[in-house]
């Protein structure tokens, strides 16, 4: 086969109408081998000659799309100084746009044989490992638009793309647990009459599972485990479960152009801080082999080991050109080809380490800052990584970020299990995290409020269990976080005592009102609008079963009714959505009341056995403004709210015009409107039940 010499970008396999490009980067190798696979598995080798700047490259004429292939990397083996090149295994391409096969977990895969990790391994890994698939450019997006929801209007829910739709009994058996199934006409119409503005999914860039978890018959289910950025998972592909591999990209065109149509955005939650291949010890399956330190931060000392901030056994190295180079233009890609709105960074502080110090105004951020394509699309972070005296980075992300707020979480959670002394925190969550990101002269938009991820319990859980049932992972539930905050309503695990589940009821509902009526950005997980429970699995990132698959048939009718008249309600009023910080109590954006009406006063607020209080939420002066500047106005709410265990007597407070109340939300019956109860004036009582929230609204006065 010929090689002609090629050009040096784009990196990665681009295709023409006479052959295909090859382009791939290491500053260390002697030399870069193209391997060429045909559907036996047979290797051609071709020797790429060209390389300019470090980028190994070669044209090949008459290979189109389909072509499966990888490479070989002669170069330096020295384990000592961090050096790990192996001519002996076949590398998958890092810019891969799609992937083909799995990898078959045994010596070949590692770098040196075993027990002696300064060795270089023989054994031929290409038997073993994935090839990268050759993808044509080109296809039919219909006019499709971003939808471009402002960040005060967003509700997100974050799901898994397999999970979702496993045991949809209104899904195609075919398109199950697929991105085809994720868009499904009934998956569809769920998330849209849900009124969700966002889809949030769980790791969808190609992943490998673990050998440990195989051994145990388990898998990588979250996908936290990447090997290829540019690579719709080829697991989730209804093409490629039909035998048309490479299928998975266009499959996943195609359900981010349905969910556009729908007016749904796509966030993708990407692992950029670590990939599979492990700690030092682990297999050579790409970077690793092509380029060691311009791929992972290692220790200075002892370069044969890897500076771990992930808990995973490698970080990817920001500090690199080269590795920058990798993410920036991962991301640009999934924005401009794959035409998402948006990206949530697991263990985002890891992207922050100049030199291994969280730094916000590190290279990373200056490079996004500054990028006409990513800088303006979402971008969330999860703000925290693991073993670092600073790895807890919550409120220190740069302007334009959003963070997922772990204060709001715990908060919530605290306040409504009836911890004492939680009151002024919740206050604080309420109105978008002052605390955090009002002296940065960041937005209320920079919280992403959520009560539960797919990180711990499910809402059913958290008002189910007090302690984690995790033995089903493997590790004699050892692994997974105790510290939940979670309340069982006075019975661990399921019960049939109707007083127990009513609770439990009650406790979903306001602690879902409490989301929705929060300024900030809520961000819902899959499954809890309909009573989702994984059996009090609080680390289910390895179980790709029913513990984890939505149960579609024992959905919870009531709470999915509740969660959309919810979701409707705070899409009705602006004052919930705002998009700057109220200014301070009396100063007539917001104000705080007694259950006696009378204006909160410190003494009122510290003391430690108060668990009620009433917002007052001026839609006036409270107001927005419109792209033309003029003023959104919405009705005054009052948020009537009863953390405690009893029912109180709350007198309505003499604040806004009109003073007429009426009854808007009760989370006690789980019911809307004028059904939850009667309002009234200033001065009059209304009883609010245990454990619940009242909203009370007055229609807007004349400006």
């Amino acid at each position: 086969m010929e090689l002609w010499p090629g050009k040096p970008f784009p990196l990665g396999a681009t295709t023409s109408e006479t052959g295909t490009n090859f382009a791939v980067a290491s500053d260390i190798a002697d030399s870069v081998v193209l391997c060429l696979f045909d559907k036996a598995g047979h290797e051609e080798q071709l020797q790429l000659q060209e390389v300019d700047g470090g980028i190994w490259h070669g044209f090949v004429p008459g290979v189109g799309p389909g072509q499966r292939y990888g490479y070989r990397v002669v170069g330096p083996f020295a384990p000592a100084r961090g050096l790990r090149c192996n001519a002996n295994k076949l590398l998958l391409d890092p810019y891969a746009r799609a992937i083909d096969g799995d990898v078959t977990w045994g010596d070949e895969i590692l770098g040196y044989p075993p027990g002696n990790p300064d060795d270089c391994s023989t054994l031929d890994s290409a038997p073993f490992v994935p090839r990268g698939l050759v993808v044509a450019d080109g296809f039919d997006w219909g006019g499709d638009r971003p939808p471009a929801i402002p960040y005060s209007d967003t509700i997100i829910y974050e799901t898994h793309v397999k999970g979702f739709s496993q045991r949809h009994p209104g899904v195609p058996k075919a398109l199950r647990g697929t991105y085809a199934g994720l868009v499904a006409p009934a998956a569809l119409e769920h998330l849209a009459s849900l009124g969700v503005t966002a889809v949030e999914l769980l790791p969808v860039h190609h992943h490998v599972d673990d050998g440990l978890l195989r051994s145990k018959d388990l898998t990588d289910y979250w996908g936290y485990s990447t090997l290829g950025f540019f690579a719709p998972h080829a697991g989730y592909s209804a093409k490629v479960r039909a035998g048309r591999p490479g299928g998975q990209v266009a499959e996943f065109k195609a359900m981010v152009r349905a969910l556009h149509a729908a007016g749904i955005e796509v966030i993708l939650d990407v692992v950029f801080n670590h990939t599979a291949e492990g700690n030092h010890l682990g297999p050579t399956l790409s970077f690793r082999g092509f380029d060691n330190t311009a791929y992972y931060r290692l220790t200075a000392s002892q370069p044969r080991y890897y500076f771990d901030t992930t808990g995973t056994g490698n970080s990817l190295n920001v500090d690199s050109p080269v590795c920058l180079r990798l993410i920036m233009d991962s991301l640009r890609y999934w924005v401009q080809e794959m035409h998402v709105d948006g990206f949530r960074f697991d263990l985002a502080a890891a992207l922050a380490r100049e030199h291994g110090v969280f730094d916000s105004v590190s290279a990373f951020f200056d490079l996004v800052s500054q990028d006409p394509v990513i800088s303006r699309v979402k971008l969330i972070a999860e703000p925290w990584d693991v073993g670092q005296p600073d790895s807890f980075d919550l409120g220190r992300f740069p302007d334009m970020w959003s963070e997922w707020n772990g204060k709001y979480r715990d908060s919530v959670r605290d306040f409504w299990r009836g911890q004492a002394g939680t009151l002024p925190e919740l206050a604080t969550r309420l109105t978008g995290s002052s605390d955090l990101y009002g002296l940065s002269h960041r937005r209320p938009n920079a919280s992403i409020n959520y009560a539960t991820c797919h990180d711990g319990f499910t809402l059913r859980d958290l008002v189910t269990y007090e302690q984690k049932r995790n033995e089903a992972n493997g590790e004699s539930n050892d692994d997974g976080t105790d510290d939940n905050r979670s309340w069982n309503c006075g019975v661990e695990g399921p019960t049939e005592d109707a007083a127990v589940t009513a609770l439990r009821a009650r406790q979903s509902r306001s602690i879902l009102a409490t989301l929705l009526l929060s300024l900030g950005v809520p961000m819902l997980l899959g499954g809890d609008e309909i009573g989702r429970t994984q059996q009090g699995n609080n680390n289910a990132y390895c179980q790709d079963n029913e513990i984890s698959w939505f149960d579609w048939k024992a959905a919870d009718a009531d709470l999915l009714a509740f969660s959309r008249q919810l979701i409707a309600l705070r899409r009705r009023h602006h004052v919930l959505r705002r998009r700057r910080f109220v200014t301070g109590a009396m100063q007539g954006d917001i104000q705080w009341f007694t259950p006696a009406g009378s204006a909160m006063t410190d003494s009122d607020w510290l003391a430690g056995w108060t668990h009620s209080v009433v917002a007052y939420f001026d839609g006036i002066r409270d107001a927005d403004r419109d792209e033309r500047g003029r003023p959104m106005l919405d009705d005054d709410l009052l948020l009537v709210i009863n953390g405690w265990r009893e029912p109180l007597t709350f007198t309505l407070p003499d604040v806004g015009s009109p003073r007429a109340w009426g009854w808007e939300l009760d989370t006690f019956s789980g019911t809307f409107g004028k059904a939850g109860g009667r309002g009234g004036a200033a001065g009059a009582t209304i009883t609010v039940g245990p454990r619940s929230l009242v909203l009370l609204r007055a229609p807007r006065a004349a400006s």
